[in-house]
């Protein structure tokens, strides 16, 4: 079919600026916002359009201007920065070969308007490339929106409906009634989007709102009323035009041949490498023009490493709908057997029915060999109606040997989940080899979401079949069993499809960067049965005894409820923030010292500590709180969980979780359960070893200090670890100039504070209000810190400023954490970034090196799983359960294991304790 993109030119160059840091090249020139089209611009070329335009604002005011003088008055004029960007722009699109249009006296939008219904009505195929919401309106059969620096499509009534909640012949009924700040067109005071929507449903249109107008109350009414007269006129200043009478049709928008010296020396002078090695054919980039070279930092190029590694437009031969294959007779499964055996590797996916891979049952399995193909194996749809399927225990035999083949490459996504359900169906995996959710989180941790869906419309530009599509959602939802074979096919194919296609484009972007592929191969991969392992061996807890805890925080609950009473003089909700609110700040006149976003008093748990010194109530309702989050997180819930087949919980661990790397616990959350209360202490005691057994932790000491005194090569930092002293007291010693000895207990903890404080970007003022000191005394603290270790004061700002010109910071092991606010205009955001960039490579190193240390212990326990096995990972600490008479020898492989997993130039020093429960091992 043809094709006509129109270009929004005006919104891309305006978002593209507002997103992107402010670069320059070598001789300072800015381009930021050119960057940002450029890359847009190449994208949409990728697809090989027929007809393109380019269509940007003409100068001077338009029509509505006349019908509004008040239209658009607030807006700033154009930054300097981005109006020497405009000419660049304009050379690159016409070097491109691409028309740019400029129509006086109306806005770009009305010419793209105008544009797409005159090629919509020759049965041209349509796609307006924009990120302005007011195009909506114009989707319909032919012409659809796309967003390219989002990826997002808008191509049906659905998908308005959905997006806006009315179809697109409502949306400017709905702009009109909503106004728009950025274009100065007044709507109806807190009316949003949500409401205006209501008031179309109900009322049909914008005529019928405005003849219902009394019959809405309330103070939103009373606002409605209020600009009754004005709305006719926001229609109308929403409207885009379509019947444009303009001195071009879409058919004389072919696009041009390039101009490709033009562009080189365009893109060479703008620092743009990848689009000079893309027009060169992948050759390296010419040199700049003046034979200077293009500094990395603040320039395009660098952007593409800060904040997020460059991406090549997806792939158009990945993009296309698959061909699936429903596998019900024996002679299909012998084929599809055939080839799994012929093939060197496969990607797979396993379809269930429930989420719990410790208990959820194999509907039926998905093979993919080649892109574009893919087969489906149903097992168990028990549907009325369903048809016959081959017997699961028959499939599974046969199955068996090819998962078994550790020479067979296996391919999945998230698929830890997939070996669990194998091996209690029978299938141990060996040569899992590829994870398409690892690569993706390895190549760029910092990404929004490594699921499947978000990575095929990231990289493949592919919408895939979501599972509410299938299987409905809410109450409605059916189990995958009740799905029929036909959805299935579509949907469990497509995972498997979709699988391979990412692994092919997710590979090649790891092999391109050695550090990043050995952090993949050498730990996130190696690490993936290591969790399996753990997580289906699971841990006993003592239920009975986390009973009791309950009955007694719930005792204590009660008696904080009752002395609540008896301080405010009346009953009140503590579970519920605005009463707690209405007593604290309005009944007791108590000071409002922290707000929320939008300006009202807090009662969280900041909020409630900075007044808990004035009265006691706020102290009594975070010691209440405390006690709820305890019993419903727990001691309640924990018990519940128990596996019965198992008779032992089962935790989770996500590696795509934490962008340093750190693992994350779910289901039940077993990282968060507090070590520095009694009744954090309690619970832990209710995780027992199994009769004639030991539980075992051990625990890193100090190691992310220890990581910061190797990275900053401090002298006096090495030192005091090399010889074993109390860091925190050494470092006392150091800044007040003592010898250890002298040190006070106050002392020392002020010194743990800074050591602790400064890996986390504390400030002068966090400081102060953890010391309970002045601020002025904290920051004196600091600075006698930083004149006794310059060497983590040269560490900080080496890290701050490696992060600046690349746009990432690394672990020791090469792991890299992209800092997308590194340039940020927003100072508070830019300070974030910064803080990150100096704690990642210590938190990241620490991650990476108790994950080695899990492998190697790992790989000692096979063969030994009779005698001990590992069961949790808790940021620095691993605990195993062990025979009693293995215990020792058990202590001293795991911490030479551990102290081994890194060559730092201090120690990595390791302790360990034994118990019967978790809390004496600990």
């Amino acid at each position: 079919m043809t094709r006509l993109v129109l270009i929004d030119g005006s919104s891309y160059l305006y978002r593209a600026f507002h997103a992107l840091p402010p670069l320059s090249n070598e001789a300072g020139e800015p381009t930021g916002a050119l960057f940002g089209v450029v890359n847009m611009l190449r994208a949409t070329l990728n697809e090989k359009p027929d007809y393109v335009a380019f269509v940007v604002d003409a100068p001077g005011p338009t029509f509505r201007e006349a019908l509004d003088p008040q239209y658009k008055a607030n807006r700033p004029p154009m930054p300097d920065e981005l109006r020497a960007q405009l000419q660049p722009m304009c050379d690159i699109v016409q070097a491109l070969g691409i028309r740019i249009l400029r129509v006086p006296d109306v806005e770009a939008d009305d010419v793209i308007g105008t544009l797409a219904l005159d090629a919509c009505r020759d049965g041209v195929d349509v796609t307006i490339s924009t990120s302005d919401k007011d195009f909506a309106q114009l989707v319909r059969p032919g012409i659809a929106l796309v967003n390219t620096m989002s990826g997002s499509r808008l191509d049906s009534e659905a998908g308005v409906i959905e997006k806006f909640g009315v179809p697109p012949e409502r949306v400017v009924d709905l702009l009109a009634l909503m106004g728009d700040s950025v274009d100065n067109i007044r709507g109806v005071d807190k009316c949003g989007p949500k409401t205006a929507a209501k008031w179309l449903a109900e009322y049909g249109s914008l005529d019928g709102v405005i003849a219902n107008a009394h019959a809405i109350k309330g103070k939103i009414g009373e606002n409605l009323r209020a600009v009754l007269e004005r709305l006719p006129l926001n229609r109308e200043l929403a409207t885009i035009r379509t019947d444009l009478a303009l001195d071009c049709r879409y058919s004389d928008l072919a696009l041009r041949e390039r101009d490709v010296e033009a562009l080189r020396a365009l893109y060479a002078r703008y620092g743009f490498r990848q689009a000079l090695r893309d027009l060169d054919g992948g050759a390296p980039a010419a040199p700049a023009s003046d034979g200077a070279r293009v500094s990395l930092r603040g320039t395009a190029a660098g952007y593409a490493r800060a904040g997020a590694p460059a991406e090549a437009p997806p792939d158009p031969a990945l993009a296309h709908p698959g061909t699936y294959e429903t596998v019900l007779t024996e002679a299909q499964f012998a084929a599809l057997l055939g080839r799994l055996h012929a093939a060197d590797a496969f990607a797979f996916d396993t379809e269930t029915d429930g989420l719990d891979p410790m208990r959820a049952r194999l509907v039926g399995l998905s093979f993919a060999i080649d892109p574009g193909h893919a087969w489906y194996l149903p097992l168990a749809h028990d549907y009325a109606g369903a048809p016959a399927q081959l017997a699961a225990a028959r499939a599974i035999d046969a199955l068996r040997p090819l998962f078994a083949d550790p020479g067979k490459r296996k391919i999945g996504h998230h698929g830890k989940f997939d070996l669990h359900v194998l091996r209690r169906h029978g299938i141990e995996v060996q040569g899992y080899a590829e994870d398409t959710m690892l690569e993706s989180f390895v190549h760029n941790a910092t990404a929004s979401r490594h699921d499947m869906d978000s990575l095929a419309r990231r990289y493949l530009g592919y919408q895939t079949v979501k599972y509410e599509d299938v299987a409905g959602k809410g109450a409605r939802q059916i189990a995958f069993s009740q799905v029929s074979v036909e959805d299935a096919t579509r949907y469990a194919a497509e995972d498997a499809d979709v699988t391979l296609r990412l692994h092919r484009v997710l590979a090649p972007k790891l092999a391109a960067e050695p550090a990043l592929q050995r952090v993949y191969r050498e730990i996130e991969m190696p690490l993936v049965p290591v969790l399996a392992r753990m997580e289906a061996c699971g841990i006993r807890i003592d239920v009975d005894e986390l009973r009791r805890q309950s009955a007694d925080l719930g005792r204590r609950m009660l008696e904080a409820q009752q002395r609540a009473t008896e301080l405010a003089g009346r009953g009140f909700n503590l579970d519920s923030p605005k009463q707690v609110c209405a007593l604290l700040y309005e009944e007791l006149k108590l000071p409002a010292l922290v707000k929320t976003p939008t300006g009202q008093p807090s009662v969280n748990e900041e909020a409630l500590e900075a007044i808990a010194e004035l009265h006691e109530l706020p102290r009594l309702i975070l010691d209440y709180r405390g006690l709820s989050k305890l019993r419903s997180t727990y001691t309640d819930k924990l018990p519940e969980m128990v596996n019965p087949d198992t008779g032992r919980v089962h935790t989770s661990y996500h590696q795509a979780g934490a962008a340093t790397g750190r693992l994350a616990s779910a289901d039940p959350n077993l990282q968060n359960i507090p070590i520095r209360t009694d009744d954090g202490r309690r619970i832990r005691q209710a995780f027992v070893a199994a009769p004639g057994r030991k539980l075992v932790a051990c625990d890193y000491s100090q190691i992310e200090l220890r990581i910061m005194a190797h990275l900053s090569e401090d002298p006096a930092l090495l030192r005091a670890f090399t010889s074993g002293e109390d860091i925190h007291r050494a470092t006392a010693a150091e800044v007040f100039g003592k010898s250890i000895d002298q040190v006070s207990a106050n002392e020392r903890r002020a010194a743990k504070a800074i050591n602790f404080g400064l890996m986390y970007g504390m400030s002068a003022f966090g400081l102060a209000r953890q010391l309970g000191i002045g601020r002025g005394e904290a920051q004196d603290y600091i600075a006698l810190y930083f004149s006794r270790y310059p060497g983590v004061r040269d560490f900080m700002e080496r890290t701050r400023q490696q992060a600046r010109d690349c746009g990432y910071v690394e672990t020791v092991f090469g792991r890299r954490l992209y800092l997308e606010n590194i340039h940020a205009r927003n100072q508070g955001l830019r300070a974030g970034a910064e803080r990150a960039a100096i704690n990642a490579p210590m938190q990241g190193t620490a991650a990476d090196i108790i994950k080695r240390a899990m492998i190697d212990i790992d790989a000692w326990l096979q063969g030994r799983q009779a005698r001990a096995r590992m069961l949790l990972q808790v940021h620095d600490e691993l605990v195993f359960e062990a025979d009693a008479d293995f215990v020792d020898t058990l202590i001293a492989e795991a911490k030479a294991r551990m102290a081994a997993a890194a060559e730092l130039r201090v120690p990595l020093v390791v302790e360990a304790g034994v118990g019967d429960n978790w809390d004496q091992a600990h």
